[in-house]
C-alpha cells in the first residue's frame, strides 16, 4: 500500500483546531501518511507549516467580504497552487465556506483526478440550501456536524457523513477550582466571564457592548470577577481596542485555561458561536451577543437565513430561545447588564437555565464516537479509493 498524501486547509481558528485533531487522529492510524497544510497556530503546533499566510481571511459579513474578495481570490489561487504542486490523494477543506469554494473550484478544474472532501459544510439548514447543490457538483464527501444536514446533499448524490459535533467531541471538563485558586478568587465569589469573539470584526462590533455590560456588572457589584477571555488571535486587537481593562478585570489570552475559566465562572456573556456549545459542556450558564454589518444583517433576515435565533443550543431546541440571545438591534449593554444581574441577583433563575441549557445540549449530542476519530476514517478511506484509482488506471 502506497503512502496517502493528504493535505489540510483551514482558514479560521475554529477550523485550524479541528484540522489539527483530525490529523492527530490520522497518525494514531498511519504515522507515516504524508500531511501538509495550510492553516494557522494549530496546525503549526504539530509541525505542518503553512503554505501561505491566510490571516487576510478573517473576515466577516457580506460587505466584509466583498472588500476582501481580492485577498480571498488571490489566496484561493495561491492555496490551489499549493495543493496541486503537493500532489496529494486528498485535500480536506475545513469549514470557511466562501474560501473552501473557490479553492476547491479551481483544484477541481487543475487536478480533477485528486480527492476532495468538506469538513464542515454550509449551514444549508438556515441559510441557502442551494449551496448543497453548488458543493456537490465539485467535492466528494461531505462530513457533516447534524443529522439533519443529510436531506439536503442526498438529491445531489453526494457521499455525506455524520460526524457530531467537534466541540462535544473534544470536551474536557474545566478545574474550576485551580482557576479560582491561581487567582485568588474565593468560592463564594461570583465570576462573570466574557468572551468578546474570534474574529476582528467580532472585536469591533460585539465587545464593546459586552465590555460595557460587564463595566455597568462592576459597577453594581465592586465584589464581582470579571473575566476577559479574547481568543489569542485578537488579543492585541482587544487590547489596543479596550486600554485599562486590567484595572478592574482580569484579562487574559492564553488558551490553556479557557475550559477552566469558563467551568469557575458563575455567568457567561459570549459573542456567539462555537464557544457557545463549549460553555454549555462546562455546564455555564450564558448570555448570547452578535452584531453584524447592516448590509449583512439585511440581506440575512431578507433573503438568506430561516431561523429565528442564531445560537445552536436554540436552533436544536426547535427555534426557541432556551440562551437568551441580544442580537443586531437588541444588541445594547443595558440590556444584557440587565438580564445578567437578574440573574446574578436570583440563584434559582440560573439554576434553571442550567437545566434549559442541559436538555438542549443532549439534543447535539450524535453518539459516543469523536467527532475526528469519523472524520480521520472517511479521510484516509479515501486517500486509499484515489491510490488505488490510480494504480488501476496506470496498470
Amino acid at each position: 500500500m502506497t503512502t496517502p498524501r493528504i493535505y489540510m486547509v483551514a482558514a479560521e481558528p475554529s477550523g485550524d483546531l479541528l484540522a489539527r485533531e483530525v490529523v492527530e487522529d490520522i497518525r494514531k492510524r498511519l504515522r507515516d501518511a504524508h500531511i501538509s497544510g495550510i492553516g494557522g497556530s494549530e496546525l503549526a503546533s504539530i509541525g505542518i507549516k503553512s503554505a501561505i499566510d491566510i490571516s487576510p481571511l478573517s473576515i466577516l459579513g457580506f460587505f466584509e467580504g466583498l472588500k476582501a474578495y481580492g485577498d480571498v481570490v488571490r489566496l484561493a489561487d495561491a492555496a490551489a497552487a499549493a495543493i496541486i504542486a503537493d500532489k496529494p490523494d486528498v485535500v480536506v477543506l475545513v469549514d470557511s465556506w466562501g474560501f473552501m469554494l473557490r479553492v476547491a473550484q479551481r483544484v477541481r478544474l487543475q487536478a480533477p483526478d485528486i480527492r476532495l472532501v468538506k469538513l464542515v459544510g454550509p449551514q444549508v439548514w438556515a441559510t441557502r440550501p442551494g449551496r448543497a447543490k453548488t458543493l456537490a457538483s465539485v467535492v466528494d464527501h461531505i462530513l457533516c456536524i447534524h443529522d439533519l444536514e443529510m436531506p439536503f446533499y442526498e438529491p445531489f448524490g453526494l457521499k455525506t457523513t455524520v460526524i457530531g459535533n467537534p466541540a462535544i467531541s473534544r470536551h474536557v471538563q474545566g478545574d474550576a477550582a485551580g482557576f479560582r485558586q491561581t487567582h485568588y478568587i474565593p468560592a463564594t465569589d461570583k465570576i462573570v466571564l466574557v468572551l468578546p469573539g474570534s474574529r476582528p470584526s467580532e472585536i469591533k462590533r460585539v465587545a464593546p457592548e459586552l465590555v460595557e455590560a460587564a463595566r455597568k456588572l462592576k459597577s453594581n457589584d465592586p465584589s464581582l470577577n470579571i473575566v476577559f477571555m479574547p481568543a489569542s488571535n485578537v488579543a492585541s486587537q482587544f487590547a489596543d481596542a479596550f486600554p485599562g481593562l486590567s484595572d478592574w478585570a482580569l484579562v487574559s489570552s492564553n488558551a490553556g485555561i479557557r475550559y477552566d475559566a469558563m467551568a469557575a465562572a458563575d455567568l457567561a456573556l459570549a459573542c456567539s458561536g462555537t464557544v457557545t456549545t463549549e460553555l454549555a459542556m462546562q455546564d455555564t450558564p450564558m448570555i448570547v451577543a452578535y452584531k453584524t454589518g447592516w448590509i449583512t444583517w439585511a440581506l440575512a433576515r431578507g433573503l438568506l437565513y430561516s431561523k429565528t435565533h442564531i445560537t445552536l443550543l436554540n436552533i436544536v431546541s426547535d427555534d426557541q430561545e432556551i440562551v437568551p440571545e441580544f442580537v443586531q438591534t437588541r444588541h445594547h449593554a443595558d440590556d444584557i447588564a440587565t438580564k445578567a444581574q437578574a440573574w446574578l441577583d436570583n440563584p434559582s433563575e440560573l439554576a434553571a437555565q442550567l437545566n434549559r441549557q442541559r436538555k438542549a445540549l443532549e439534543r447535539m449530542k450524535e453518539g459516543d464516537r469523536d467527532a475526528s476519530e469519523i472524520a480521520a476514517v472517511v479521510i484516509l478511506e479515501e486517500a486509499a479509493a484515489r491510490s488505488a484509482g490510480a494504480i488501476s488506471h496506470q496498470s
